[in-house]
């Protein structure tokens, strides 16, 4: 096996450790690693991204925010690249929620290209889960509010990913929404 399947699978175990008790918004209450491991296939499968670096951040990009993990923690386990993104990554849960959303429109277009890589693969996966289900609470006004607002993120990050870029304007289009 070679190192990058092991640090793969050490990231994905870690990962699976630290959002164990999570699950997702939806009706059917899906396990919530599913959705960094959605994040992580988007990258390497879609998006032709073979960094590991990057597809590590994928993988971890919730951790920090919704769990018990420290940067330092990731640091120490991953390196410094890897916590500098997921970092990059990360909303500042102290703020209220709207902050949070105008920040990530703010910052988006000032993250490293591997930041911007994994918040597109997010959004990606976001909006394809809204449109496969949608959560518990949240009505339709609330839904397309919420693909307008990522529509504002993504703006940040053209010319990051062609293919992942062409996956979420025609997501975009297809709501109505102009990009």
């Amino acid at each position: 096996m070679n190192l990058e399947t092991v640090l793969l699978l050490e990231t994905v175990n870690f990962a699976a450790e630290k959002h164990k008790t999570q699950r997702r918004k939806d009706p059917e209450a899906t396990p919530y690693i599913n959705h960094p491991i959605g994040v992580a296939r988007i990258l390497s499968y879609e998006g032709g991204i073979t960094d590991i670096t990057v597809l590590q951040a994928a993988l971890l990009h919730d951790t920090v925010e919704d769990t018990d993990t420290s940067l330092p923690e990731l640091e120490a386990v991953f390196g410094a690249t890897v916590a500098r993104i997921v970092q990059e990554v990360t909303d500042d849960k102290a703020l209220s929620k709207q902050e949070r959303k105008q920040l990530q429109v703010e910052h988006a277009p000032h993250c490293s290209h591997q930041a911007k890589l994994v918040k597109l693969a997010d959004k990606l996966y976001n909006l394809r889960d809204l449109n496969r289900c949608t959560p518990s609470g949240w009505t339709p006004q609330r839904v397309q509010e919420y693909f307008t607002w990522a529509a504002q993120v993504v703006k940040g990050l053209r010319g990051t990913n062609a293919a992942l870029e062409e996956k979420l304007y025609q997501l975009f289009k297809e709501r109505g929404i102009e990009t």
